[in-house]
């Protein structure tokens, strides 16, 4: 190009037009052509100008480093396209100052090079040339002015729903999680629409936060909205004709997760779906407006929802699906890791561990509101954590799975009754201003009176009062007695004075190992009392009556001696482990509000204790460990309402509801258990050897000691093999249908251990029943025995007794009722026909009809 066309190009078509003549012929036989093929940089932030570019054809592109930008303009775009006319590197020429932006052609260009050298010789000859970078700086002032106006307008309508970062990873070394990371990292190297589907409480969310942070859009804005709360014009997402832009324009080539997309309104349906079938969205018009065009919309779309929206599902490339936390079990112990060390960041403490028992204990539960429903659990366990090093199972307790249904709570009902059981009186000055002494001086008369029943008036409480009053009140009020056993109290008693005379740590409970073999423990001890009582007759032998209950002190006051708290009660006492066997079928229930304890709760004194909060008292904890909250059953909860006195939100009550409900509903079934309640069911047989006999016609010699010890065990072993004759049958039964009728859909039969319960109430009745009679006739011996232990005769005027009508009645009907009810309970816990469990229904029958002719026809 000649010199004058070169003078009139620059002229027309840079910013050099308001040059004068004379400098634009200076400059233009200076000009040295050069051509540029597309993809090469022409200049680099940051390094000095060879000199200046003037663009006469094709496109570049320019990019400056945020280091290198103005703050204030760095959220503005940092590329910008370059046409024909345009100057490069003139503001540094002029500064004598490094580039600040990186130029690449994006097309085959042809371009002027003034040199650096010949650029500053003509400033310093010509002053014009500065005005040009006047008015370069007047058109950047207002090209900025323009963006950060549109920035500005962008920024305030994506604000609300800014995602800034991704929670968490995927946690966990399962297949599936192992398969969620590929889906998810798949995923982020594509810009395809992507459905996340799954159940509440997964942090779906979260994985489309993953998905575009680890996309090529990350520093793109990613927004989330909530398609419950979306309009129902859809003007919010796709903006209005002429006015206010959407969320989708304003997005740019960001991500959009529209979260919930099942509760997306139906009349948003179609355009979503248009959307993204298409690609293009209409901006809404006002009624009378002309509707607007199509637009383009670039931004990535993310859909999460909880169940199939088969209208939309259909319209996305890709879809994920989180699997639930139930099918994850293996990565419950990295998320408890992971969830403690987040809580347990900058406490400047060693992290807790976890105990194995703690981790089998949430592998057992479903989790209905997975991750969700995880951190906050391990939230309330570290609270409760206190100075411990380990998180125990006691501790990790998940949400119960039943909702609370026919209940009465007590305590707000009676507020007296609230009132009483949080006094004094109960039952701490009751148990050692009352009962202590009372079993102290019952063991005295036992070993020192006479040694019959008929003359001591221990052997007649032990034998005719305690045992038919225990029995009648297991309906009732379940565990009470263990709220003011004896035993239990001189165990507290010596583990008080042992500590303040010799102070030391005691040791925890071996929890696991007492699980396994406590149980199995209690049964052999209780087996061993049984045939000590029918070989040697403790029924009428006061020294060795009172033999077995120092034992039973013993133990109490042994293991409290060694370990804290009421190890003995919980696991190893016989008589603790009989009482919360029976508990399950009373008709109240000590439990906590599971939403005011996850809440509100900070302190967790009903488990651990603690000093007085609120209405809540100083109190040493729950003696069997067990929380409120988490009681699945009453055979954890000896009711001494500690909980009750130390609860400083009112979450603890004492409820009414169906008897034995548990045993449906949330009962765990235990084998050790069942064989304890068998165990119970034989001794009826056991005390009736005599009976039995005539109800067989034999003769087995029983004076004689070895035939009876045989024939002892024999009525402890024998009948309980009648339930598990019936579950063979019912099992038999059910495979020859499965033969007969393979296409038909059969019934899975119940395990014996879970069906075994439906026994309880026939075995509560059928030791009920027996022990009427001691308590119906001997019972009102007491005051003429009282005399006849201090050597005195009289008192026969206050003597009363039943009429023997009266008790086979009595007994009668507590067997007919303990059939009826163990049948009705079989059929609940089943959930089976009938015609299935007929077996099992006739034992009962049989076995009720053996108590009768044993007990009520002797």
């Amino acid at each position: 190009m000649i010199s004058s066309d070169c003078v009139t190009w620059l002229q027309e078509r840079t910013a050099l037009s308001i040059l004068p003549q004379e400098v634009l012929t200076a400059i233009a036989p200076l000009l040295q052509s050069r051509k540029v093929p597309a993809g090469r940089t022409l200049v680099t932030a940051g390094e000095l100008p060879i000199g200046l570019f003037v663009l006469q054809s094709g496109r570049l592109e320019t990019h400056a480093p945020d280091r290198l930008r103005p703050a204030r303009t760095r959220h503005l775009s940092p590329s910008l396209n370059l046409l024909p006319g345009a100057l490069l590197n003139f503001q540094a020429l002029l500064l004598d100052q490094p580039s600040r932006e990186t130029v690449s052609t994006l097309s085959d260009c042809q371009l002027w090079l003034l040199s650096a050298e010949q650029f500053r010789a003509l400033n310093a000859k010509f002053a014009a040339i500065s005005q040009v970078f006047t008015q370069q700086l007047a058109e950047e002032v207002a090209q900025l002015s323009s963006q950060l106006s549109d920035q500005q307008e962008r920024a305030y309508i994506l604000r609300p729903y800014l995602v800034t970062k991704a929670r968490r990873g995927i946690i966990g070394k399962s297949r599936y999680a192992v398969r969620l990371r590929q889906q998810v990292n798949h995923t982020a190297e594509s810009c395809d629409s992507t459905r996340i589907i799954g159940e509440p409480g997964l942090g779906k969310d979260n994985i489309a936060a993953l998905i575009h942070f680890g996309s090529s859009r990350r520093r793109e804005p990613i927004v989330k909205l909530d398609c419950g709360t979306l309009q129902t014009s859809g003007a919010e997402l796709f903006g209005r004709v002429g006015g206010k832009p959407g969320i989708i324009a304003a997005l740019g080539t960001g991500t959009l997760v529209l979260n919930n997309i099942q509760d997306l309104d139906e009349d948003l349906m179609p355009a979503i779906a248009r959307w993204l079938a298409t690609g293009t969205y209409t901006p809404i018009a006002r009624p009378g407006d002309f509707p607007g065009d199509p637009q383009p919309a670039q931004a990535r779309t993310i859909l999460i929802a909880e169940r199939a929206v088969p209208q939309l599902d259909k319209l996305v490339n890709r879809s994920i699906k989180v699997p639930p936390l139930r099918v994850r079990k293996s990565d419950l112990s990295d998320q408890v890791n992971y969830y403690i060390n987040l809580i347990w960041r900058g406490k400047g403490r060693p992290k807790p561990r976890v105990a194995p028992e703690a981790i089998r204990r949430l592998q057992a539960y479903d989790f209905p509101d997975n991750l969700t429903e995880l951190e906050n659990l391990i939230r309330r366990a570290i609270v409760q954590l206190d100075s411990r090093e380990e998180l125990t199972e006691e501790i990790v307790w998940p949400s119960q799975s039943k909702k609370k249904q026919l209940r009465l709570n007590l305590l707000d009902t009676y507020p007296s009754f609230r009132r009483f059981l949080k006094s004094i009186w109960y039952p701490e000055r009751f148990n050692y201003w009352v009962v202590a002494p009372a079993f102290a001086l019952t063991v005295a008369i036992l070993f020192l009176g006479p040694q019959t029943r008929s003359e001591n008036v221990g052997l007649n409480l032990f034998w005719a009062w305690w045992w038919p009053v225990v029995l009648i009140g297991f309906p009732f009020v379940g565990r009470l007695w263990c709220a003011i056993c004896p035993f239990a109290i001189y165990g507290e008693l010596a583990q008080k004075l042992s500590l303040q005379m010799f102070p030391r740590q005691l040791k925890r409970w071996p929890r696991q190992s007492a699980e396994r073999w406590g149980g199995w423990f209690l049964f052999g001890l209780f087996a061993l009392i049984l045939l000590w009582e029918e070989l040697w007759n403790l029924e009428d032998t006061a020294y060795l009556s009172a033999c077995l209950l120092l034992l039973i002190t013993a133990g109490a006051t042994i293991f409290s001696l060694l370990f804290e708290r009421r190890f003995w009660c919980r696991y190893l006492c016989p008589i603790g482990g009989m009482n919360g066997m029976f508990a399950k079928l009373a008709i109240t229930e000590l439990r906590a509000q599971q939403g005011t304890c996850s809440a509100e709760c900070t302190t967790y004194q009903c488990y651990k204790g603690g000093p007085r909060k609120g209405e809540g008292q100083e109190t040493n904890g729950c003696p069997l460990y067990s929380h409120p909250a988490q009681l699945q059953d009453n055979r954890d909860c000896v009711l001494c309402m500690t909980c009750l006195k130390a609860c400083p939100h009112r979450s603890v009550e004492v409820n009414l509801r169906p008897p034995g409900m548990e045993l449906w509903t949330t009962h765990q079934p235990r084998a050790y258990e069942v064989a304890l309640m068998l165990l119970l069911l034989d001794v009826v047989f056991l005390h009736r050897l005599s009976e039995l006999q005539a109800m067989l016609d034999v003769s087995w010699q029983l004076d004689r000691f070895w035939v009876h010890v045989v024939a002892s065990i024999a009525a402890l072993g024998l009948p309980a093999l009648a339930p598990f004759i019936a579950q063979a049958i019912v099992r038999g039964n059910l495979w020859l249908s499965q033969q007969l009728s393979p296409q038909k859909v059969h019934p899975k039969p119940r395990a014996f251990v879970e069906l075994a319960y439906g026994y309880l109430p026939l075995v509560l009745a059928a030791n009920l029943a027996h022990y009427l009679r001691l308590g119906l006739i001997e019972g009102g011996q007491l005051v003429p025995v009282a005399f006849a232990t201090v050597g005195l005769g009289g008192g026969s005027q206050f003597a009363v007794a039943a009429d023997p009508a009266v008790i086979a009645f009595l007994q009668g009907m507590t067997l007919i009722t303990g059939v009826v009810l163990a049948i009705a309970l079989t059929q609940t816990i089943a959930r089976q026909p009938l015609s299935l469990l007929w077996p099992q229904h006739l034992v009962t029958l049989l076995l009720g009809v053996s108590f009768w002719k044993i007990v009520v026809g002797s």
